[in-house]
């Protein structure tokens, strides 16, 4: 018998208890593995450009910044490519299906963006045949049910039209689908054009430029050169990358971060207790046991081995379970929900799976390597 085989046989000494263990460690880690594919995929931040920079109102949200901007920006040197966008909140039904319209001028959002989120030149052709077409994302074309050709109504939370109604009718020209998991999909894309024209306030104006760095210009040194162009004028800007500005946007909400640490780090205190007093009690059925391996020859390292390696196997069958099934939900859940179960995620649970197994087993492990022979068989 090997020692690998002495120590699964060892895990496996009651059957019933080391399957609860098991399933204790798996609820974790599904708690954990879906905790973390939400943060990741949350608002699109996991897949958002470091590179990429946003540049909104520094007086906050919902400040709007006049379209002319655009010229002094794209005149920057250092700026390959850039668009402007106007986001309108909306809702399909009732007020808790919400969606959100973004209206761009259709090739520099291409230029911008077209890759990434998949935009064909057939897409951008069937957009431009109408100003009320709209290019709806994968995801929220799933979640709504909608098809190319549809004709669909949304209701705005705030953007009113000219004929007082917030009520916007649109054309869907085609969907698109982003070029990986990681790309937010849960939105539209429509003409600015007709948006600007139809709405009844805050004409001309728009929520964001997303500019593209030329090549070898630093973000970083880009940022506040744009800054300092409006840094005087009726609308100051702020600049930053997209994943910050995502990050930010995200946190206005919650600190989604700080409450998933919390999350998770409650349920893996739990299963640290849990298996740590179940860990100990099981070393202290086994010392007469321990003390026979001893007399046998055993050094205390591969006493303290043994008992590491049971916790490991523990922790390593238990925690790829719950990883395994969480990447099954995932696949299930609502695409609106925003998971994205990618392989950095895998990565990290395993981490942790190799990292608690060795921390939990270490305790009754250094208990069982330092008893003295004579007192091991003194317990039988």
């Amino acid at each position: 018998m090997t020692f690998f085989q002495l120590a699964r046989r060892s895990a496996w000494r009651k059957p019933a208890r080391t399957v609860l263990l098991m399933f204790s460690v798996a609820v974790a880690f599904v708690i954990y593995a879906l905790m973390a594919s939400f943060l990741a995929g949350s608002q699109g931040a996991e897949g958002a450009s470091v590179n990429r920079l946003v540049v909104t109102n520094k007086a906050g949200k919902g400040q709007a910044l006049p379209l002319s901007d655009l010229n002094q920006i794209t005149g920057t040197k250092g700026v390959a490519a850039s668009v402007y966008t106007a986001r309108m909140r909306s809702f399909v039904t009732n007020e808790k299906n919400v969606v959100v319209v973004s209206a761009v001028d259709p090739q520099r959002m291409a230029a911008v963006m077209g890759e990434e989120l998949g935009l064909s030149a057939d897409m951008l052709t069937a957009l431009d045949q109408a100003r009320d077409r709209v290019l709806v994302g994968k995801a929220l074309a799933q979640t709504q049910g909608w098809t190319v050709g549809q004709r669909i109504s949304v209701t705005a939370f705030q953007t009113g039209k000219m004929d007082g109604t917030r009520d916007w009718n649109f054309e869907i020209a085609g969907i698109f689908e982003g070029n990986s998991a990681k790309v937010d999909t849960y939105f539209m894309i429509g003409r600015y054009d007709y948006f600007n024209a139809t709405r009844a306030r805050d004409k001309d104006s728009v929520d964001a430029f997303v500019i593209v760095p030329a090549s070898g210009v630093d973000p970083g040194v880009l940022a506040p050169k744009i800054d300092a162009l409006f840094a005087n004028s009726a609308a100051p800007t702020k600049t930053q990358s997209e994943k910050q500005f995502l990050e930010a946007f995200v946190k206005q909400i919650a600190d989604v971060g700080a409450i998933i640490n919390l999350v998770v780090g409650a349920a893996f205190v739990t299963i640290l207790m849990i298996v740590i007093n179940t860990m100990a009690f099981a070393v202290r059925e086994r010392t007469f046991e321990i003390g026979v391996l001893k007399t046998l020859g055993f050094s205390r390292g591969r006493i303290m081995g043994l008992i590491l390696s049971e916790t490991l196997f523990i922790f390593v069958v238990g925690g790829v379970l719950g990883v395994v099934v969480a990447g099954i939900l995932s696949l299930f859940a609502d695409p609106s929900i925003g998971l994205a179960f990618t392989p950095l995620v895998v990565l990290k649970a395993a981490a942790i799976i190799v990292a608690l197994g060795i921390l939990i087993g270490l305790l009754p492990a250094f208990n069982a390597m330092r008893m003295p022979i004579v007192n091991a068989f003194k317990s039988r």
